[in-house]
């Protein structure tokens, strides 16, 4: 008589959801981390955006999202934690760590990283952090890459215009004064999309002839 009550207080104690609670405790941790690695930037105001406003709204915004999905696993029935494949969390911190390195200038004891810009970081980790499946494509890496490295150029650096490293430094002092910031900013994001929809269109047209050839290869 004592066995069952004995099973039902454990099984009430126990998690229900530990995946859930694993990946929520995972963004809580990196929207902490989020928001103390942006706490020395200024943060302005709703109206005069800094550079830390929406890097620090965001981190909270994960944070908060992570507290929900923890919360969750604690109380709502869920998948187990699956056997665990370090290929993906280890390219995505490969991606990260490509990306903060080469955004902007970064010393490390006597060795300065070069700041290439948003226009090479960006593409950069995107693709890095594709090759965590093993799924991933070149090709279609690189149409996302161009896609969204333009469209960030674009909502950060023009619309936003937040003060992002966009252009390596010495792009900048090659086309110093004798053209706008913003005019070429936008002209190269008009070209990386451009790039982007003729890879897009290239991949299509490989596709098509390619079912073209298996129905014609079958009849012969």
């Amino acid at each position: 008589m004592g066995e069952p009550l004995h099973g039902s207080g454990r099984a009430s104690t126990r998690i229900r959801g530990p995946q859930a609670l694993a990946a929520g405790l995972g963004l809580v941790g990196l929207g902490i981390f989020g928001i103390w690695a942006g706490s020395d930037l200024p943060q302005g105001s709703l109206r005069s955006m800094g550079p830390g406003f929406l890097p620090r709204w965001l981190s909270a915004g994960i944070a908060l999202c992570g507290l929900a999905l923890a919360g969750s696993g604690l109380f709502k029935e869920g998948q187990r934690l699956p056997a665990i494949a370090l290929r993906g969390p280890v390219v995505v911190m490969l991606a990260i760590l490509a990306f903060a390195l080469t955004i902007r200038p970064v010393t490390i004891g006597p060795l300065t990283t070069p700041g290439l810009g948003l226009i090479v970081a960006g593409p950069l980790a995107i693709v890095i952090g594709g090759y965590a499946t093993a799924e991933a494509r070149l090709r279609e890496l690189a149409i996302l890459a161009l896609f969204l490295t333009a469209g960030c150029m674009l909502l950060f650096g023009d619309l936003l215009n937040l003060p992002i490293p966009i252009f390596p430094t010495a792009l900048l002092e090659a086309f110093s004064g004798s053209v706008s910031p913003r005019l070429l900013l936008r002209a190269v994001a008009a070209g990386l999309g451009l790039i982007g929809l003729m890879l897009l269109a290239l991949g299509r047209g490989a596709r098509r002839r390619a079912v073209e050839v298996v129905p014609h290869s079958m009849t012969t």
